[in-house]
């Protein structure tokens, strides 16, 4: 089962608020979700963004990919900055050498 994050929306006409959401792949953009990860309100000054990073990051490391307005929101939280920099020390030839041995 593939897994994206994306944003489903929610609100009156003419206010949108957004969920970050855990779907499968194709799934409709407010169809079922697995696990609601946050808000997001683009109308707010600046706009407001709350994520639960440690289930981002979980999934994440899963292998959920992020689309590419989620992808703009994790860079805005500084939450992909993170999980990159924590990806790289796992992978690096020292640690893999270790693990070899």
């Amino acid at each position: 089962m593939a897994t994206k994050i994306k944003l489903t929306r929610r609100g009156m006409k003419k206010q949108p608020t957004y969920r970050v959401v855990i779907q499968e792949q194709r799934s409709k953009r407010d169809g079922k979700f697995i696990e609601n990860l946050g808000l997001y309100d683009p109308r707010q000054n600046p706009p407001l963004v709350q994520l639960k990073a440690d289930r981002v990051n979980y999934w994440l490391t899963v292998g959920a990919t992020p689309t590419d307005s989620v992808g703009r929101l994790l860079k805005m939280a500084g939450i992909t900055d993170k999980y990159y920099k924590q990806r790289k020390q796992t992978h690096t030839p020292e640690a893999t050498e270790e693990k070899a041995e």
